[in-house]
């Protein structure tokens, strides 16, 4: 339900950008020298960035539509949506826009952090650093122990007349 609001909007945009030219606009008039001086190749051209973003939430939304690769697009999304929300707030036309944004914003952050009940790569990669340390000291405490009786069993069998 989350992703179905930038699929459509992003179809729509896709077919007319012109109804997103003057946001992008607004973002490219603080960004666009950045960008340019980053990489000349990244477009400044309004039309063009309202349709590259217009695609990416297409692919993006239909992604987390269908479950597939659920974390990256929803953080793919929530990055969009940053300039975006941006612009809503430094135009002022449309409040409820604004609040929208933030609203989605916020839906797209949880679903970025979910997990769906399974551990993080970080969680799982601290415990199995701990799990592997923990076999080491135990291995190293059972050799110990072994060459303990080994050299026990040895003294004994030099102790035997022979």
């Amino acid at each position: 339900m989350l992703a179905s609001i930038f699929v459509i909007d992003g179809v729509r945009h896709l077919l007319k950008p012109d109804e997103k030219v003057d946001t992008a606009r607004w973002v490219l008039d603080r960004v666009g020298p950045m960008l340019e001086k980053a990489d000349p190749r990244i477009p400044t051209d309004p039309a063009t960035v309202v349709r590259a973003k217009a695609a990416t939430d297409v692919l993006a939304g239909l992604a987390l539509a269908t479950g597939h690769f659920t974390r990256p697009a929803a953080a793919v999304l929530a990055a969009g949506l940053v300039p975006t929300t941006a612009a809503q707030f430094g135009t002022s036309k449309q409040p409820t826009e604004f609040l929208k944004n933030l609203g989605l914003l916020g839906g797209l952050l949880l679903a970025a952090a979910d997990t769906e009940g399974r551990p993080s790569l970080r969680y799982r990669t601290t415990h199995a650093v701990d799990r592997s340390q923990r076999a080491v000291k135990r291995a190293a405490k059972s050799a110990r122990r072994d060459a303990k009786i080994a050299a026990m069993s040895a003294a004994a069998a030099r102790k035997m007349p022979g």
